[in-house]
């Protein structure tokens, strides 16, 4: 971690670097000149038009292509995604892996030109250069630790979908169209992941169904899969229509719902490159051994539900050993020797006790552990299966929706946690795929950068190192006096949001009876914490915010608008929601408006480029309401307690 960022240091301090000796790649005056070796895959020139664009943005010229030239980039034909990035014989060489290595690598030098993987998600506008120099013995060499990482795109319904279909791309209402999945194979590229489970919920259309959704993905080198709940390269919810082919009962409709995958394993065809990662001398599901698809296999209901039609557990594990069986049969008739392909199981929820009762799932084929959709892993890889050939995986939450309890509005999940259970996965032998849910990119933020961090390199952070991590990322991002001074508030943000999510303010549950609670939703009621702990904890964030405020003149104008996305807004907006909850009937009315103020804000910035994207109540639950009105029989007002909201700042710093 040191060693890059002293890197990072040798390349951009172009004043202090012009004297040493080393290669001049911009000099002030001249465009950055590159060259690209004939027969590339599209991914590169993908990753060639976004560097040219960063570039012009860091010196104010367009790169331009030439015999001669101070880069040259060069694609090989290896197994996995990595990247080397030297300098030779006064050139600065990338030379990738594969295709994807060396868009990684082109990439890589813009991170070393200062640009941040968020400059267009999270509007990190890059500062000016007038001299690039690279020193002459500098050489990286890059090979990823897990072979596909990636992200889960999941209760889109209040975030990333109207902004979508309503603002960036409008289109057809539900419709996430092309030009929105580019912007997102974009910023995984930047990420170096090379996986996606496409947006698949009820009122989503189905990735399959958007025209270009697909090219776009080929042309970023992204490998399509499907969710848990989605066999066989299918989007259920937007697919499987009841009406046309009766009900998603393999039981008693079995012919059509093969004829159904086999629609779509027709459409597949073998292609792409080997894609391992270190540890996967076993085998990768990742590419070379069949198309750049993974396909998940099993069963469950339309969406997310138990299998149709099997009531006992038995009757459950011999159906779904039976689809198991036929799945493979399918792919083998339709697209090939399913030991070749890309497979997943995913064990997730009743289907996990279905598997340890001695279900059948080919070796070749790589199981997917899952956390318990709040952050803990609650299955790793036995002993017997770390030496499966098709090795393991994990699908981690971000974001959540269900029982008992939602958090769609803000991404908190503690980096410590996040680290904690993906190094125990990693060094459990799970080192095939890992994929994130998210609800949106762009309010993921940190916790998807740490995740797909470890997932490239799982030696990027150690236990002892990850403070070190997030601050080297506030740093990037505003600059280093603002991001030295922001740590320690920031980490008492995390710590706070660790100790209860803003969303799960109001100790409400989702899901419950609804012949009880409205909506199956419970209300808001009496907090279970004492006057002092309740004063403690809105004296914590006011402390925060007093620093955010010191820091704000510290960052450069032109991030005003990245600031407030990735800083003011999750740390305000969690700061109102703690003083709505535990505030009087004044203050929790003030912390309501405040809430929508800051959101009003949000899809304002840009000249409206986020307009739709955040939303303060998803699934409208009753913690998100005004509540002032059922908290007038609270036994405590916090603004008249005699514990100060103005508590020493040394107490936090």
């Amino acid at each position: 971690m040191k060693r890059n960022l002293i890197l990072l240091l040798v390349v951009i301090l172009g004043g202090a670097v012009g004297r040493a000796s080393g290669v001049v790649w911009f000099d002030g005056q001249h465009p950055v000149t590159y060259s690209v070796a004939e027969g590339a895959d599209p991914v590169v020139s993908t990753a060639l038009a976004m560097w040219k664009d960063d570039m012009r943005q860091v010196t104010g010229l367009t790169p331009v292509a030439a015999d001669r030239a101070t880069i040259r980039i060069v694609q090989g034909r290896g197994s996995d995604d990595g990247f080397r990035l030297s300098v030779s014989g006064g050139q600065i060489v990338v030379e990738g892996h594969n295709g994807r290595g060396t868009a990684y690598g082109i990439l890589e030098l813009s991170r070393l030109a200062g640009v941040s993987p968020w400059i267009w998600w999270g509007d990190v506008v890059p500062e000016r250069r007038d001299r690039l120099v690279i020193d002459d013995n500098f050489a990286v060499d890059h090979t990823p630790s897990v072979a596909c990482r990636g992200i889960f795109i999941n209760d889109e319904d209040w975030s990333t979908r109207p902004w979508s279909y309503m603002n960036y791309e409008k289109g057809p209402k539900g419709q996430i169209g092309p030009k929105t999945y580019r912007r997102i194979f974009e910023l995984l590229l930047r990420l170096r992941a090379n996986t996606i489970w496409p947006a698949m919920h009820e009122g989503t259309v189905a990735f399959f169904s958007v025209e270009g959704a697909r090219a776009v993905a080929d042309s970023c080198g992204i490998i399509i899969g499907t969710s848990h709940c989605e066999p066989m390269m299918r989007n259920n919810v937007g697919e499987w229509n009841v009406a046309e082919r009766g009900r998603f009962n393999y039981k008693t409709n079995r012919e059509a719902v093969q004829q159904y995958w086999a629609e779509r394993l027709k459409e597949m065809t073998p292609s792409g490159s080997p894609c391992r990662g270190r540890g996967a001398e076993r085998g990768s599901p990742c590419g070379g051994r069949g198309a750049e698809r993974i396909f998940t296999i099993g069963m469950r209901g339309i969406h997310d539900s138990s299998m149709e039609g099997y009531t006992t557990l038995q009757e459950k594990f011999d159906g779904l050993q039976q689809v198991i069986d036929d799945q493979q049969e399918l792919l083998r008739r339709y697209v090939g020797d399913p030991s070749t392909l890309m497979q997943t199981f995913v064990p997730y929820k009743e289907v996990l006790e279905l598997y340890e009762m001695g279900l059948r799932v080919p070796d070749y084929v790589t199981l997917m552990w899952c956390d318990d959709n709040y952050g803990y892993m609650t299955r790793y890889a036995g002993p017997r299966e770390q030496q499966r050939q098709g090795g393991g995986a994990v699908y981690y939450h971000l974001s959540y929706w269900g029982r008992p309890h939602d958090y769609l509005w803000l991404t908190t999940t503690q980096p410590g946690l996040i680290y904690n259970e993906m190094r125990e996965a990693y060094d459990r032998q799970v080192r095939q795929l890992w994929i994130a849910n998210v609800h949106d990119v762009k309010v993921a933020g940190y916790d998807l950068e740490l995740f797909l961090d470890m997932a490239w390199d799982i030696d990027c952070v150690s236990g002892a190192s990850l403070t070190d991590h997030y601050r080297a990322w506030l740093c990037r991002q505003f600059g280093r006096e603002a991001g030295e001074r922001l740590l320690p508030a920031m980490l008492e943000f995390w710590r706070l949001c660790g100790e209860r999510r803003p969303e799960f303010m109001g100790w409400t549950q989702v899901e419950l009876d609804k012949k009880k609670y409205h909506r199956g939703l419970s209300p808001v009621t009496d907090v279970p914490l004492t006057a002092a702990e309740a004063a403690a904890r809105i004296a914590s964030f006011e402390r925060i915010k007093t620093v955010l405020t010191e820091c704000r003149p510290l960052v450069r104008p032109e991030l005003a608008d990245a600031w407030f996305a990735a800083i003011q807004y999750p740390v305000s907006a969690a700061a109102a929601m703690s003083r709505k909850i535990l505030g009087d009937s004044a203050e929790s009315r003030r912390a309501y408006a405040e809430i929508q103020s800051l959101t009003s804000q949000y899809n304002s910035m840009r000249g409206g480029k986020w307009r739709y994207l955040m939303d303060a109540a998803p699934r409208r639950l009753p913690v998100f309401e005004d509540v002032h009105a059922r908290l007038l029989h609270s036994q405590f007002s916090i603004l008249n307690s005699p514990f100060s909201l103005l508590s020493p700042l040394s107490s936090l710093l």
